[in-house]
């Protein structure tokens, strides 16, 4: 009975990874179309997995942490389980740059192509 405890144990710990954070990081937050984190978004197929990131504004316990979630999430609880989160590593390239878009008097936007990809003259 030892060794097979033993055995199940070492399978376990494989997979199993301490995830610790502490005020101020940033994380994703897990979003499963099952739970009630998903069913508030949106009940499509190809929602993501991870949204955010976001930060976490207090640490609760060794396992749950608090969320600065937007006001379109307000109808979620901003407590979650450390399984539901994923740490965000900032890079540079993540931040989108605007675009500087000309509006006329009549309020219309002129867009053109950006690049033309391919040509064939037959």
């Amino acid at each position: 009975m030892q060794a097979t405890q033993s055995r199940q144990k070492s399978y376990a710990d494989k997979r199993r990874r301490l995830l610790e954070f502490e005020a101020g990081d940033h994380v994703f937050l897990r979003v499963t179309p099952t739970a009630g984190i998903g069913r508030a978004l949106k009940a499509r197929k190809l929602t993501p997995r991870f949204i955010g990131p976001y930060q976490i504004t207090r640490r609760i316990g060794p396992t749950a942490h608090e969320i600065a979630l937007p006001p379109h999430l307000a109808n979620l609880h901003n407590v979650f389980h450390v399984s539901q989160l994923r740490k965000y590593i900032a890079d540079p390239t993540h931040v989108l740059e605007e675009d500087d878009v000309q509006v006329r008097e009549d309020l219309m936007i002129e867009v053109g192509p950006v690049r033309i990809l391919d040509s064939q003259v037959k």
